[in-house]
């Protein structure tokens, strides 16, 4: 698609206040594709006034009505996929058929998915002598990050606007015309004028101002927990609600029972999926010392098929990033089994699939988010030590348990701190709360769970 040189605001793609412009690369050649506005406080402000002047007839629409526009809009996705798809590929370089099956596919499903909550969702109960309504909450600021640009948008602003709230985005600067295109289908689909809001620009600029805007009712924001940490704090002194989903350091728990060659295979694809750009990606494959060396055997052999089948990560930086935790786990002294910092083309900001074996738990690579298709492999000597290792971190937000008896496995996962977990290979729900423990976040996305995020309560005594 052809990038826009505006913001889209109330219901119209307007001038930005200023002059300054993002460019938005291709991580695959390197090659500048487009350009955006890089937005200030002031088209942040002139969104925020938008949103607030129209979520009264919003917030007054029927639940049906509005489970209507977010049905066109579901339809409307679907017509354009091939230009998603595309446009993901693009600015994120994911392999076209990823971005076909995964970063088209899974936003038509949860836009479904609201479509169908907005039209049977109890907005109101009776409660012995009072009536309890659900209210949306009001103008919500989303910010969300490069790695699922549409899924995130869509788990954001469908919801919101299921529940009768108004909405300002701000994506992230590497993939705002992914962002660009969602705002064409909201405006196709007949959402009226400044129920959603886009404007494109840098974090510290744009997000910050978006998420102090006094206007601003809910701040939902989706990225590393030292940013949302910061936007918490900022919206705990103006009392103001938060949804933070935010990072991950998920274990994939292979218990002595489990098909072994089944849980590495498939633990292996969810690391190198997306290039590792996944928060709940399970970085941390757990095994018991008895299965230890043939489990390393059977991922270094599953991670060396990857070679030239992922694609890059987003940016120069974050290709930084990852090669540097690679040569910390060097340091820090993991083995190497595959992989490594070396850059496995000459252009483009690649990765290599790498796999890191006799990882303990208290190494750098197996604490802290990565990023990147890095699998660290953790040995254990029994449950109790595997459940220490799995819940030793600060994160909380996904992860996966194997064993050959189903009740076996859900035993060990609800002993986890963890929001979500993977039962032998469990399939994504899209009506199933995402979200995590700990500094992984707070609040849940998707299903009712996540349309109750934008809702608050009143009750009337009769």
């Amino acid at each position: 698609m052809k990038a826009h040189d505006g913001m889209y605001i109330d219901g119209a793609w307007r001038p930005a206040a200023g002059t300054d412009t993002i460019e938005v690369v291709n991580p695959v050649d390197e090659q500048v594709i487009g350009r955006v506005p890089a937005g200030t406080a002031a088209d942040v402000d002139a969104a925020v006034r938008a949103a607030r002047a129209a979520f009264p007839a919003w917030a007054a629409t029927p639940p049906a009505d509005r489970a209507a526009r977010l049905a066109a809009l579901r339809d409307i996705l679907v017509a354009r996929k091939d230009e998603i798809a595309e446009t993901v590929t693009a600015e994120l370089g994911s392999p076209l058929p990823f971005s076909q099956a995964v970063h088209a596919g899974v936003p038509i499903a949860v836009a479904g998915s609201y479509a169908e909550l907005a039209a049977t969702y109890a907005f109101e109960e009776k409660v012995g002598n009072s009536t309890v309504y659900q209210e949306p909450v009001g103008v919500v600021g989303a910010i969300t990050p490069w790695n699922y640009p549409l899924h995130q948008i869509v788990a954001k602003v469908a919801p919101a606007l299921a529940a009768g709230c108004t909405v300002v985005l701000k994506p992230a600067e590497d993939t705002p015309l992914t962002a660009q295109l969602f705002a064409e289908t909201v405006a196709e689909a007949g959402i009226p004028a400044g129920v959603f809001n886009l404007v494109t620009g840098l974090g510290p600029v744009a997000g910050q101002a978006l998420a102090e805007h006094p206007d601003v009712d809910l701040v939902s924001f989706t990225g590393s927990t030292a940013v949302g940490k910061r936007i918490g704090a900022t919206a705990g002194a103006a009392v103001k609600r938060v949804a933070l989903e935010l990072g991950g350091k998920s274990a994939n728990v292979i218990l002595p029972s489990a098909d072994l060659a089944k849980a590495v295979g498939v633990g292996v694809a969810n690391v190198m999926s997306n290039s590792g750009q996944t928060c709940s990606a399970w970085t941390r494959m757990l095994v018991h010392t008895a299965q230890y060396d043939e489990a390393v055997e059977l991922a270094a052999a599953a991670a060396e098929k990857y070679g030239d089948r992922i694609g890059p990560v987003v940016n120069a930086k974050q290709q930084s990033r990852v090669r540097s935790y690679i040569d910390k786990g060097v340091t820090e002294g993991a083995r190497l089994v595959v992989g490594g910092p070396e850059s496995p083309r000459e252009q483009g900001y690649f990765v290599s699939p790498t796999v890191f074996a006799d990882v303990t738990p208290e190494m750098t690579i197996a604490q802290e988010e990565i990023f990147g298709p890095v699998l660290s492999i953790i040995r254990y000597e029994d449950e109790a030590d595997a459940l220490r290792i799995a819940n030793g971190t600060v994160y909380g937000l996904a992860g996966a348990v194997w064993a050959g008896d189903e009740t076996e496995a859900v035993a060990f996962a609800r002993r986890l701190d963890t929001g979500q977990v993977d039962i032998n290979g469990g399939r994504f729900n899209p009506l199933a709360p995402f979200g995590g423990y700990k500094q992984s976040g707070v609040g849940r996305e998707l299903g009712a769970h996540g349309l109750s995020e934008y809702l608050q309560t009143k009750s009337l005594q009769f």
